[in-house]
């Protein structure tokens, strides 16, 4: 009896065991840093905001993980993780490809961005400690935003972790609604086209309050109003934009912060952390149909593949066998106008069977006499078609 309670009493503490590590586990895979992508135009005070984002990670010692994505930068406020420029150098890549300031960044992304496995690993070694990954990228946003390197880096990282994309907004310079609707036609592209959640950050709220950002977004009539004065055709295509944009506006969060006295920080980052899930709520769910999709045509192949050596190796009945590239694809196009064929196979076995009962010649026959008026008139016809071909025959 005593044997029999302590052999339950193991399996109850090996089962709550199990239990704790399964938890463990769970809690482990679950750990994962958000990442940032920081974009914005040149002059909105993106590096700075990063600064400042820097110096709130390290006060409340949250820790973060800042990759520097611009090679031409000379100097930076904060001391980043992984940089670019300690792998290309910028100027070198200019004198070296004869290119200008935006081609020698393009190309310095593009050849750091064919070794950022490399960089994937190192941050995914430590992602177990840390709660933000943070990508500065260059001033000029359409070198990252619109080009090849761009892509694969932002795809990379959205594929590893929660991804985030920080729009920096120069808030004095979108007081003017045409200004501001262009700011948000180019956050509305970038969203859509790397199908990521967006932050929207109005900067330099310490010089312009963003309530009017905000108001204009939330409320149509404000921003109608706003344009009152304006009867050129820029204002007209800005009305007619801002209807538009209503639903990318529902989607969006925003805030305003403040590089410089560091307003809006805290507020900041509840906005990453609802955009974090949206990501798992929406993007995530996406993503994994996309790679579904992706193993079930790289499956498909596969079987085909197999099916063709399956073949190969019967004809050939054990005999060493070189594959003929010509010979296959000869092959597939028959296979490809067979399906052409099939369905005019009926048309023709019915015309066979018309020809061997006879059916074709009456046919031919009805179809003769039904072209003249008489009989004289058909031999008539007959007499100078033999006269014809027999003087054809004489030549």
């Amino acid at each position: 009896m005593s044997e029999t309670t302590a052999t339950s009493t193991t399996t109850t503490t090996t089962d709550k065991d199990n239990v704790n590590n399964n938890n463990n586990n769970e809690n482990k895979e679950e750990k994962q840093p958000i990442n940032i992508i920081v974009l914005g135009m040149a002059g909105s005070g993106k590096t700075t905001l990063l600064q400042r984002i820097r110096a709130h990670l390290y006060e409340n010692k949250i820790p973060g993980y800042i990759i520097n994505l611009d090679p031409a930068v000379s100097k930076l406020p904060y001391t980043p993780n992984i940089d670019i420029r300690d792998t290309v150098n910028y100027k070198e890549v200019m004198k070296q490809f004869n290119l200008g300031p935006n081609g020698g960044i393009v190309t310095s992304l593009n050849l750091f961005s064919t070794k950022f496995d490399k960089v994937l690993e190192i941050v995914e070694k430590r992602s177990s400690s840390l709660d933000y990954i943070i990508l500065d990228t260059p001033g000029q946003i359409e070198v990252f935003t619109w080009s090849a390197s761009g892509t694969i880096i932002t795809e990379l990282m959205a594929s590893s972790f929660p991804t985030v994309l920080v729009y920096v907004v120069d808030t004095p310079r979108t007081v003017d609604p045409t200004t501001f609707m262009s700011n948000m036609l180019y956050a509305c592209s970038i969203m859509y086209k790397s199908k990521l959640p967006m932050v929207v950050a109005f900067n330099k709220i310490d010089i312009t309050n963003h309530r009017f950002a905000e108001e204009w977004m939330s409320d149509f009539d404000s921003f109608q109003d706003a344009l009152t004065n304006d009867p050129t055709y820029m204002g007209n295509l800005t009305r007619s934009l801002s209807l538009v944009l209503e639903e990318f506006y529902s989607t969006l969060q925003s805030v305003g912060v403040s590089a410089v006295d560091g307003s809006g920080i805290d507020e900041f980052f509840e906005k990453i952390g609802l955009a974090a899930q949206d990501y798992h709520k929406y993007y995530k769910a996406d993503l994994e149909k996309i790679k579904k999709q992706k193993s079930d045509k790289e499956q498909a192949e596969a079987n085909k593949n197999w099916e063709k050596l399956k073949r190969d190796l019967e004809e050939s009945k054990g005999a060493k066998v070189e594959y003929d590239f010509k010979k296959e694809k000869k092959r597939e196009k028959q296979e490809k106008t067979k399906n052409i064929y099939d369905d005019e196979d009926d048309d023709y076995r019915d015309d066979r069977d018309m020809e061997d009962s006879g059916e074709y010649e009456s046919y031919e026959d009805e179809q003769e006499e039904a072209d003249y008026e008489n009989e004289e008139e058909r031999l008539e016809d007959q007499r100078a078609y033999e006269s014809l071909m027999s003087s054809i025959k004489k030549i």
